[in-house]
C-alpha cells in the first residue's frame, strides 16, 4: 500500500497515439449515463453553455462539467463500470467526480478511516459510509445553485466520537469575475464553487489532544499522457519553510514524474503510476491546476486559504509524532487500476470547534478551453507561469 506501483515507460504506437488524440467524452453522454442509475441535478448558466452535473446520492458530488453546452467536452472523470454495477465496494466506492466532499484525517491516531488499534494497511482501511455511500439531502435548488445537508456521526482511531452537520452549497460562478480578468471571447469557461460547512452538533468541544477533523475536497479529472499538473509554491530555504513537497505517501515519486523548478512543481497526470504529493501551509499557495495540451484545457483549482494558520491534519498511514503537521493541497495520480484519473485536492485547517460552532471551506474548479495564446494570460495570472512551461514541464 505504501509503495508506488508504476507501469513501465514503454513508448508504443498506442501510447503515442493516445498523447495526440483528443478526449471524446461528451457532457450529455455522461449526464444520460448517470440518469440511468441515479438522480442528477444539472446546473446551467443563462446561455446553457456552462453546465454542471451534481448527484445527491454521492454526497452532493459534482460529477462533471462542460464549458460548451450539452455536446461539449466533459471534464470530470466518471467510473462508469462501478456505477453501472449498482454494487458497493468494501473499502471505497470510487464513483468519480470533479469535486467530492471528504473528511480528514485519513491516517494516524486521529484517523476516521481506521478503527481503534488496527494496523494502517489496506485491509483495515474503510471510507466512512456518510462520505462514501450515503446520500445528502437536497435542501434547496435553483437553475445555478443547489444546497445539501447531512447529519454525520464519526469515531476516530483513538475512540473520540464526533457529531456534526454538513451543509454543502454547489453553485456556478462567473469565471472572469472570479479570476479578476477579462477573458477573450474565444475562451470558453465553466467555473463551479462548493461552499462546505461543518458544524459541531455535539456537547463536547473538539480538542487537539483527542483529534480534530478537516474538510477535504478532492477533484477527479480525466488523465492523459498530454496532461501535466502544476502546483505553485512559496519559495524559501528549507531551514525556514520546511521541505518543498511531500512525495512519500505511496513511496517516493520517480524523478521524471515530479519536477521541481523555481517556485513551481510539475507532476504527471497520466494514470500510469500510483503516486501522491502534498504541500504544507508554509509552502502552499491558494491555486493549483493542470493543462491538457491536446484538448487545450486549462484547469484551475482554488480555495480560501487561511493566512497564518499552520495546523492541518496529517493523513499519513502511521502513528504520528506531529498529527497536525499535514498538507494543505494535494495531488494524486492513479496507476489505472482504479481508473484513468488524477486528482486536485484542497483541505481546511484542523477544526477545533466548540459546540454549535461552524467552519467553512470553499473550493473552486475552473475549466478554460481555447487557444494556447489566449489561455496563456490566464495561466500567468492564476498560476504565475506560462502555458508553454506547463506543457513542457516534465520534458
Amino acid at each position: 500500500m505504501r509503495t508506488a506501483i508504476c507501469l513501465l515507460a514503454i513508448f508504443t504506437i498506442t501510447n503515442l497515439l493516445a498523447a495526440e488524440t483528443p478526449m471524446t467524452n461528451r457532457f450529455q453522454d455522461d449526464v444520460d449515463f448517470l440518469k440511468k442509475h441515479t438522480d442528477v441535478i444539472v446546473l446551467s448558466d443563462a446561455g446553457a453553455q456552462a453546465q454542471v452535473a451534481v448527484v445527491p446520492a454521492y454526497q452532493g458530488r459534482i460529477m462533471t462539467s462542460t464549458a460548451t453546452g450539452a455536446g461539449g467536452l466533459s471534464f470530470g472523470w466518471i467510473n462508469r463500470e462501478l456505477i453501472a454495477s449498482r454494487k458497493f465496494q468494501q473499502h471505497i466506492n470510487v464513483f468519480g467526480g470533479e469535486d467530492r466532499f471528504w473528511i480528514g484525517p485519513e491516517g494516524g491516531q486521529f484517523s476516521v478511516f481506521f478503527a481503534k488499534s488496527v494496523p494502517f494497511d489496506l485491509e483495515h482501511w474503510f471510507t466512512p459510509a456518510p462520505i462514501d455511500t450515503e446520500p445528502f439531502e437536497v435542501v434547496s435548488k435553483s437553475s445555478d445553485k443547489v444546497v445539501f445537508r447531512r447529519a454525520i456521526k464519526l469515531t476516530n482511531y483513538s475512540g473520540t466520537q464526533f457529531d456534526l452537520e454538513v451543509t454543502r452549497e454547489v453553485r456556478l460562478v462567473d469565471a472572469a469575475k472570479h479570476l479578476g480578468m477579462r477573458l477573450d471571447p474565444s475562451v470558453k469557461a465553466v467555473a463551479v464553487e462548493s461552499v462546505n460547512t461543518i458544524k459541531n452538533t455535539g456537547v463536547e468541544p473538539w480538542k487537539k489532544e483527542t483529534g480534530l477533523l478537516s474538510i477535504w475536497i478532492l477533484g477527479m479529472l480525466n488523465a492523459s499522457p498530454a496532461t501535466t499538473i502544476v502546483v505553485p509554491f512559496v519559495k524559501g530555504p528549507e531551514t525556514k519553510l520546511g521541505p518543498i513537497v511531500n512525495d512519500a505517501y505511496f513511496g517516493k515519486v520517480p524523478a521524471e514524474r515530479l519536477v521541481v523548478r523555481d517556485g513551481v512543481l510539475f507532476f504527471a497526470a497520466d494514470a500510469k503510476c500510483r503516486s501522491k504529493i502534498g504541500l504544507s501551509p508554509m509552502r502552499a499557495k491558494s491555486s493549483l491546476g493542470s493543462y491538457d495540451a491536446v484538448n487545450k484545457v486549462l484547469t484551475i483549482a482554488q480555495f480560501n486559504q487561511m493566512k497564518g494558520v499552520t495546523d492541518y491534519v496529517n493523513s499519513m498511514w502511521q502513528l504520528q509524532d506531529k498529527p497536525y503537521d499535514g498538507d494543505v493541497v494535494n495531488s494524486y495520480n492513479d496507476n489505472g487500476k482504479m481508473g484513468q484519473f488524477y486528482e486536485l485536492e484542497t483541505s481546511s485547517s484542523a477544526l477545533a470547534l466548540a459546540p454549535g460552532k461552524s467552519a467553512i471551506h470553499i473550493h473552486q474548479t475552473i475549466h478554460l478551453q481555447g487557444d494556447e495564446k489566449e489561455l496563456d494570460s490566464v495561466a500567468r495570472k492564476a498560476l504565475g507561469i506560462r502555458i508553454a512551461e506547463i506543457r513542457d514541464g516534465l520534458k
